[in-house]
């Protein structure tokens, strides 16, 4: 689903595209698809920018990437592995492969590659900040870490997605864990076909975490997310 209108001042619109970690973020001045799978290329033809996280099946499609890319003219933001899927037809100067610690600016929106805990090749995750400076920690199908504490010290997300299910040994538990060491102020359980597993995330978190709140997510549906008061 496009997302047609702009989001208020500090504040970011995303849509949840499929049951993995396929997300539309727009910012005030950029449209950002991350991990799109199982989507039609229509429904992301104003995107100015694609992120990959990893080569799985799940997160990967390099054919979708192919033809959003030569419909949009987009920029394509990638880990090592996808990079070498999607270089023999994506244009160079359309192409940065990405590793943890490395910055890329579209325009005044700042994506940051960090560390993934994934069984992939060379899975990221990715910090996204936009022009008001709303931080979004997107973690794929990422497992908990500890240098996720020192990544939320530093960033103060205002939101963080955590995988609760379908990834590789996720689980409610393992995404609460996530949100627990980075310490949002808004917690999201995605990469589920499960709405009981997002449910007992949200358990988790209110007893747990009242201080972070919690949305659950509808695929395709548009919602909006503020800036940390």
């Amino acid at each position: 689903m496009p997302i047609q209108k702009i989001p208020e001042k500090n504040a970011v619109l995303f849509v949840w595209l499929n049951p993995y970690s396929g997300v539309l973020l727009k910012t005030p001045s950029k449209t950002l698809a991350i991990d799109p799978v199982d989507v039609k290329p229509k429904s992301l033809q104003g995107v100015d920018a694609i992120l990959i996280t990893h080569e799985h099946y799940d997160h990967l499609d390099p054919r979708l990437i192919i033809e959003i890319q030569k419909a949009t003219n987009c920029q394509i933001i990638a880990d090592a592995a996808s990079t070498k899927k999607l270089k023999h037809a994506i244009p160079a100067e359309k192409l940065q492969e990405v590793k943890p610690g490395v910055i890329i600016k579209i325009g005044e929106v700042s994506v940051k590659a960090e560390k993934c805990n994934h069984t992939a090749q060379s899975p990221v995750t990715y910090v996204i900040t936009s022009e008001d400076d709303v931080k979004v920690f997107h973690t794929a199908d990422s497992l908990p870490f500890p240098e996720l504490a020192a990544i939320g010290q530093k960033e103060k997300f205002d939101v963080v997605f955590c995988a609760v299910g379908i990834a590789s040994g996720s689980t409610p538990e393992t995404g609460f864990e996530i949100a627990r060491l980075t310490k949002p102020q808004v917690a999201i359980p995605y990469h589920t076909a499960s709405v009981a597993s997002q449910t007992e995330f949200a358990e988790i978190l209110k007893k747990e975490l009242p201080r972070t709140g919690c949305l659950i997510p509808q695929q395709n549906k548009i919602y909006q997310l503020s800036k940390r008061k």
